[in-house]
């Protein structure tokens, strides 16, 4: 049935206004976003210079300001803000309907909105044209019905290229963290004109400011109710006033001055009061609005030091004192003394004569550079040895000091100012007369005497020369003092010269390993005859296995040099052979029964222990053939290592050449560099061929240390191959890479069969029978009879620093940071960077 054509346009504009209808919430969102668009771009300039003058105000800054200056920034920024005004009415345009139909339409797939008002242009009287332009207008209007407004265009920046509008969040944000809105109603008490009257009554601001050590917060005494109010001594007052000068006054008694009850001139109508508080009292503020408070000083307790364990002293003459210090707020500085104790002192010898003055020794105390310092504990760390005071009774003192001036101190410890022991009786004898030499200058006569005679017959006693001409200078410079008068300067020169003298003569400059191990037992003798303390034999047994290791390491190798055919043997013909291992639990026994105190056991296994030494023949390798070839599969690979790393340097030559044909060796190019190359590639070859047999007789299959080195070889294997192709291929710098790769590899296979071996010589030492000390078969023990086993392997040339070494060095080094820490007299930078190590370890 075809409709009349009135009825049909009638249903298409019912439809197309029904359409339009379901748009008004969309088109309504849409102008509004369009009105804050336009707002935004137009007036952005105004509400910025508005923003920006209330943080001013919030801040306080017209507090600060004088009055001429506040009206002058005022009456600029009032004018900035109206030039912004008439720029933004100028520019702002009121969003039409249309235009935000327009937008919206813009927003839209197709532009539906358009569509739908659009009318039929042909075939208005033909039905099947008709109903297609229905299900036209249906579709549009479907589309229509899940339309959303379109988004504003809030971007400013192509309206404020330098960001001003940042910089006035920034200082908003700051306002509305530090500042107060109630600041802002200050600005009323700025006067108007030069002496004009004031606009507002008189008003007043005032604030607490603790001192920073006790990390108290500030206070706003606006805030605060009147009464009683606790504060910390050495607190900052400010207050402030507003309003006619005169209206509000000032009355305090707790900064020490006058008291205005009694002197009426301390009445105060300044307008800034800053007072420090020294002593309870009160606070009043007279006039209008003012209020009163009783100021009560919190306590601040005096700091507290006390000894914190015994004082640790070591043969180098490296202290270590323990202390602990505590204070309710924090410590700052500490210092302490060490005083001549005359009353305990030997007064024969050199001592008998009246002693030359000298100050006491004062040392800073080190601190906590970070951290807590109301309570912790230190170690004051210092080297006193060459002080004249060295070995002499002493009095030690620690002192505290607080941020409020208040000190506590420690009781009087009583002990030897710690030094170096020296051991060997002739350096002994030097370091006494040295001592006798600081004293007096009287001694000096004396000095000489004791002296010529220590050196009249040197030979067979002192044995090295150099300190021998050393000591005779140093005594005929002294007796020429003695007869001309000895000064302060020659004094000292003769001081450190007997101090470096004693030096040699105790450690000797020796490059002879024998030597050196036979002077450590010399020393450690002593030591048991002069009753040493742990630390110091601590100290002289590491000597003596330092001393050990390097002659019994010199001494395999003179036996691998001689074949292993020569052999020391004893004078009853026979040679004694043991392991490092074996050495290290007889220096372990001797060490163990000199702290015991058994020094008698001590020396007689110390005699024995020298007896062998003398006799000795290392046992290289143990028994086991494995253990030998592991040796050999070492040094092959060592020079295998050595054999890598001169075909990497000489590939890096030759990329230098090409990359500079004119420098030095550029007559090589050309085909000669060709040949070179090829030449690199062969050797290349060649070394990987040999590693490839080395691993075929490489030992300790079958154990984590012995598969871990095959691994790592097979991968030096693989990037040696790589960098053969690589130079056949002329890709030096790629060859260079895959080098470097294999010494890597190298030196890991290197490590594992290291491993591998010293695991292997433990397991065969420990499983060992019938040593040459009689150790028990059954049990597998040592020479002395204890349970060998989980020491592992001593003496290789990889232990360097292991077990016990390596944490005495590591406190070692710590304890010379702290002493240097606490020396404030050090350049700032220096104590920076002690203070980043300290921090770090």
């Amino acid at each position: 049935k075809i409709l009349p054509e009135s009825e049909v346009m009638t249903d298409s504009n019912r439809q197309k206004h029904d359409a339009l209808k379901g748009l008004e919430r969309p088109l309504r969102l849409t102008r509004l976003g369009m009105l804050a668009e336009r707002a935004l771009h137009s007036f952005w300039a105004f509400f910025s210079v508005l923003i920006f003058g209330l943080s001013l105000l919030m801040l306080g800054v017209q507090d600060v300001l004088g009055a001429k200056t506040v009206q002058a920034v005022g009456l600029a920024m009032g004018l900035a803000a109206f030039v912004a005004l008439v720029f933004g009415l100028r520019r702002f345009v009121w969003p039409t309907k249309s235009e935000a139909r327009a937008r919206l339409d813009a927003s839209l797939s197709g532009h539906p909105i358009t569509a739908l008002t659009d009318t039929q242009a042909i075939g208005a009287n033909d039905a099947a044209s008709q109903a297609v332009w229905q299900t036209h207008l249906t579709r549009i209007a479907a589309r229509l019905k899940g339309a959303k407004p379109a988004p504003a265009n809030l971007q400013i920046a192509a309206h404020d290229p330098y960001a001003f509008r940042y910089m006035v969040l920034l200082v908003f944000l700051v306002a509305l963290l530090f500042g107060s809105v109630a600041r802002v109603a200050s600005i009323t008490d700025i006067a108007r004109g030069q002496g004009g009257a004031l606009v507002a009554g008189p008003s007043w601001e005032g604030w607490i400011k603790p001192p920073a050590y006790t990390g108290k917060p500030g206070l706003y005494l606006n805030d605060l109710p009147t009464g009683e109010l606790r504060v910390p001594k050495g607190a900052q007052i400010t207050v402030r006033l507003y309003g006619e000068i005169g209206a509000l006054k000032v009355h305090e008694t707790v900064s020490g001055g006058p008291d205005p009850k009694k002197d009426p001139q301390t009445d105060r109508a300044a307008v800034s009061h800053e007072i420090t508080v020294t002593q309870a009292g009160t606070l009043q503020i007279d006039g209008p609005g003012g209020a009163e408070w009783r100021i009560v000083l919190l306590p601040d307790m005096a700091p507290e030091v006390r000894f914190d364990g015994d004082l640790v002293r070591e043969a180098s003459g490296m202290m270590r004192q323990p202390f602990a210090a505590s204070d309710d707020y924090a410590v700052v500085s500490g210092l302490a003394e060490f005083r001549l104790d005359m009353a305990a002192l030997d007064r024969r010898y050199g001592q008998g004569t009246a002693p030359e003055p000298r100050a006491a020794i004062v040392l800073d105390l080190p601190l906590p550079f970070t951290g807590d310092r109301r309570e912790f504990n230190e170690d004051l760390v210092d080297n006193l040895s060459k002080h004249p005071w060295s070995g002499l009774p002493v009095t030690l003192t620690l002192t505290v000091t607080d941020a409020q001036g208040q000190s506590a101190s420690s009781q009087a410890r009583p002990m030897l100012l710690p030094g170096r022991r020296f051991f060997v009786p002739l350096a002994a004898a030097v370091i006494e007369q040295r001592r006798d030499l600081l004293w007096s200058r009287e001694n000096a006569a004396r000095v000489t005497q004791v002296l010529r005679a220590v050196t009249h017959r040197p030979d067979g006693f002192m044995r090295n020369k150099s300190a021998y001409l050393m000591l005779r200078v140093a005594i005929r410079r002294l007796e020429s003092g003695v007869a001309f008068g000895v000064t302060t300067e020659l004094q000292d020169q003769i001081a450190n010269a007997l101090w470096d003298i004693a030096v040699v003569l105790e450690d000797g400059s020796l490059g002879d390993a024998k030597e050196r191990l036979q002077r450590a037992q010399e020393r450690l003798a002593e030591a048991m005859k002069n009753g040493a303390s742990k630390d110091e034999i601590a100290q002289l047994m590491d000597e003596l296995r330092d001393a050990t290791k390097d002659y019994m390491r010199q001494l395999a190798e003179q036996q691998r040099q001689d074949g292993g055919q020569d052999q020391q043997q004893t004078q009853s013909g026979e040679s004694f052979e043991f392991s490092q291992q074996e050495l290290q639990a007889l220096m372990d026994r001797i060490q163990e029964l000199m702290e015991q105190g058994r020094m008698e056991e001590a020396e007689a296994l110390m005699r024995r222990m020298n007896e062998m030494m003398e006799n000795l023949q290392i046992a290289e390798g143990g028994q086991g053939g494995e253990q030998g070839e592991g040796q050999q599969s070492m040094q092959d690979l060592k020079d295998s290592l050595r054999d890598q790393q001169g075909l990497s340097d000489e590939a890096f030559r030759d990329l230098q050449r090409q990359f500079n044909p004119d420098g030095q060796g550029g007559e090589n190019n050309g085909q000669g560099g060709d040949q070179g190359k090829q030449s690199l590639a062969e050797r290349q070859q060649a070394l990987r061929d040999e590693l490839q047999r080395q691993q075929g007789a490489l030992p300790g299959a079958g154990t984590p240390q012995g598969d871990a080195a095959r691994d790592a070889l097979d991968q030096a294997g693989r990037a040696m191959e790589q960098a053969e192709q690589a130079l056949r291929g002329d890709d030096l710098a790629g060859a260079l890479d895959d080098q470097a790769e294999a010494l890597e590899a190298l030196r890991e296979g290197m490590r594992n069969l290291n491993d591998a071996i010293a695991q292997n010589e433990q397991q065969q030492n420990s499983g060992e029978q019938g040593q040459s000390m009689g150790r028990d078969s059954a049990n597998a023990r040592d020479p002395l009879g204890r349970s060998n086993g989980g020491r592992g392997q001593v003496g290789s040339d990889e232990d360097l620093l292991q077990g016990q070494d390596v944490y005495r060095r590591a406190r070692e080094l710590l304890e010379e940071l702290r002493r240097r820490s606490g020396d404030q007299s050090r350049p700032e930078i220096e104590l920076d960077y002690l203070k980043r190590l300290l921090d770090r370890f």
